[in-house]
């Protein structure tokens, strides 16, 4: 039988907001009665051990059972159930079966009384206060620029030509292929706005626009590429720049770890993880090793 996530005796106090403090928080996903709870009680938990200022609100979908949600309550979240969102029926093929609910991220932009929002996915870890993205300036969306070297990306131009925007002197861009490609972001964590007339105008464009790969980050990308600013990689480090790009990692400034590589990566990790989360950056053998 697995360890209980929460000693019963036990519960958080929880994220504390001054009332004095603009209407901001952080926002998570979780779907499905599986594991991945852990990771979000992981982040949790990260996110009070850097002393966030601001709550943490879990987005589920119904089919996320009771005790999961009590779980995350007891750790301070504050649950909010959601719809799901589907993309237009059998048009393609996703990289990964599961990436198809993803687009039920798109609910978090109702989530108006916030004025400001930070999105982590639930294998994210936070390991030092970035509080500070909130006063980004307004009208932007911001997020860490990806890569393009994973065998996952084969199927774009990209990939075939050797071209990643982590190292575009590496491989030029050819000009007979026309302009390079627009920047594109990881969205395990980003910066936006929640708004009424943006939720409702993504699920319209959400119709019209066939899936891809990737599902609603592909997605997002197109639909915020006009007002993307990238921020440092230390905000969301994928591990996969470990070994891709470590000339552009700085270990010592790494602020948030996506821990998104493959499960038998992580599981070097040692007992004070939870889902490749470790409660101090260093504690983590993987990231040891670099």
């Amino acid at each position: 039988m697995a360890p209980e996530l929460v000693q019963a005796a036990l519960k958080p106090a929880g994220f504390t907001k001054p009332a004095s403090l603009p209407s901001w928080a952080y926002v998570s996903f979780l779907a499905g009665n599986g594991d991945y709870v852990k990771g979000v009680v992981g982040l949790a938990k990260g996110l009070r051990k850097v002393k966030t200022a601001y709550p943490l609100i879990v987005a589920v979908l119904p089919d996320v059972p009771e005790e999961h949600r009590r779980i995350l309550e007891s750790q301070g979240c504050i649950v909010r159930e959601i719809e799901p969102v589907y993309p237009p029926e059998n048009q393609t093929q996703f990289a990964m079966a599961y990436y198809v609910i993803n687009y039920s991220k798109l609910r978090i932009w109702e989530f108006v009384e916030y004025s400001k929002m930070i999105y982590l996915d639930g294998d994210i870890q936070v390991y030092d206060n970035i509080d500070h993205l909130f006063d980004l300036p307004d009208g932007h969306f911001y997020a860490v620029m990806d890569c393009f070297c994973e065998k996952t990306w084969s199927h774009t131009p990209q990939y075939k030509i050797g071209y990643c925007q982590q190292c575009p002197d590496k491989v030029n861009w050819p000009a007979e292929m026309g302009r390079p490609p627009s920047l594109y972001f990881n969205a395990g964590m980003f910066v936006f706005e929640p708004s009424i007339s943006t939720y409702h105008d993504l699920l319209k464009t959400l119709k019209v626009t066939p899936p891809t790969p990737f599902a609603e980050q592909d997605f997002l990308n197109m639909y915020f590429k006009d007002i993307y600013k990238p921020i440092p990689l230390a905000y969301n480090l994928v591990l996969a720049m470990l070994w891709r790009h470590p000339e552009n990692v700085e270990l010592d400034k790494v602020k948030v770890v996506h821990y998104c590589a493959a499960l038998n990566l992580l599981i070097i990790c040692d007992e004070r993880c939870i889902m490749g989360a470790c409660t101090e950056v260093r504690h983590c053998k993987l990231l040891e090793q670099w």
